[in-house]
C-alpha cells in the first residue's frame, strides 16, 4: 500500500493538482470556506487558543486561516548570541553534517547541496563541509517561517521543480526528493558565516511566500530565476533572529544550511523525530 501511495504520485497531475486547490484557499467562497476552515480544525485538531483570532469566523479565505498569526509572546525567542533557534514548528526529519557536498535524506536516499540550491559554484562552496538540519510542517503546525539567527539577505533563486507530497512516507521513497521539488532558496550573510533557508514546495503547496518579495510561487516557470541583494544601505534586508521570514500556503518542509564550523553542536534533543517549537534552542554556534 505504502508503494502504491508512492508510485501514484509519478503519475497524478501535481501541479494542476495544487493550482486547483490554491484558487480555492485564496477564494472567498463564504460558507463553503467557512465549513472547510471547520472541517479542517476538527480533522487536525487545531489548537485555536493559540491564534491570535481564534474565532474561525475571523478569515476570509483558507490560506488566512493557515497562515493564522499565533498571540504575542506564544513563542518567546530563546535569548544569547551564541544561540540558534528553531524558524518553524514542524518535527525534524534529519540533521547533522554535510558531506561531500550531500545531504543525508533517509535510508537509501541523499541528495546534493549543487543541485538544491541549483546556485553558483560560490553558493555551492559556501556550505561545503557544513551542517544542515531539515524541518517537516504537517498541516497542525503555524506555517510561518522564521529567522534562526541575525542575518543580512544576499540572494534568493527560485529553483522550478516537481510537487511530490513531503511526508515522511514519500521522503523515505523518493529519491532526491528534497532536490527534485519547487523550491525557493535565500542565503543569508550573519556575523558568524552563511546560512541558507530552502522553502520546498509540495502537493496542493499554493504558495511560497516572503516578507520581502511577497508570493515567489506561483505563477510556476521551467527557468531558475535569482535576486541579489546589497549586504548595507537602504535597500538591505536584515532580520533578526525570530523575525518572520516568508510563510507557506499549505504545509511543507524548509531545510536551512549553515557554513562550515559555524556550529559547534545541534542541541542533544535536536535529533530525527523530534518535535520542534518555533524560538527554542536548536544548536550552539562555535
Amino acid at each position: 500500500m505504502d508503494k502504491l501511495k508512492v508510485n501514484l504520485q509519478y503519475i497524478l497531475p501535481k501541479h494542476a493538482v495544487s493550482r486547483l486547490v490554491g484558487s480555492f484557499a485564496a477564494s472567498e467562497a463564504g460558507p463553503l470556506t467557512q465549513a472547510f476552515i471547520n472541517w479542517f480544525i476538527k480533522r487536525y485538531n487545531i489548537n485555536m487558543d493559540e491564534a491570535l483570532h481564534s474565532d474561525p469566523k475571523a478569515f476570509k479565505t483558507f490560506n488566512d486561516f493557515f497562515t493564522r498569526e499565533l498571540k504575542p509572546g506564544l513563542r518567546p525567542i530563546a535569548e544569547g548570541d551564541k544561540v540558534v533557534v528553531q524558524p518553524v514548528d514542524g518535527a525534524v526529519s534529519q540533521a547533522g553534517p554535510i558531506e561531500g557536498g550531500r545531504l543525508f535524506q533517509a535510508k537509501g536516499h541523499d541528495y546534493s547541496l549543487q543541485t538544491l540550491l541549483a546556485g553558483t559554484s560560490e553558493d555551492e562552496a559556501k556550505f561545503h563541509d557544513g551542517q544542515f538540519t531539515t524541518v517537516y510542517l504537517s498541516p497542525t503546525d503555524y506555517h510561518r517561517i522564521h529567522m534562526p539567527m541575525t542575518g543580512t539577505l544576499r540572494k534568493m533563486i527560485y529553483v522550478p521543480g516537481d510537487l511530490f507530497s513531503v511526508n515522511p512516507l514519500t521522503t523515505a521513497h523518493v529519491p532526491g526528493l528534497f532536490a527534485r521539488n519547487e523550491r525557493v532558496v535565500t542565503i543569508f550573510d550573519t556575523d558568524h558565516g552563511p546560512m541558507a533557508m530552502v522553502l520546498v514546495g509540495a502537493t496542493i503547496v499554493a504558495s511560497i511566500e516572503t516578507v520581502w518579495a511577497g508570493t515567489v510561487t506561483p505563477p510556476t516557470g521551467p527557468h531558475v530565476f535569482s535576486w541579489d541583494y546589497p549586504a548595507e544601505g537602504d535597500n538591505a534586508i536584515a532580520l533578526n533572529k525570530g523575525d518572520e521570514l516568508g510563510r507557506f500556503k499549505l504545509g511543507s518542509t524548509i531545510i536551512a544550511l549553515f557554513g562550515k564550523e559555524m556550529l559547534a553542536q545541534f542541541d542533544d534533543d535536536f535529533e530525527p523525530g523530534a518535535t520542534t517549537r518555533l524560538g527554542q534552542p536548536m544548536a550552539t554556534l562555535r
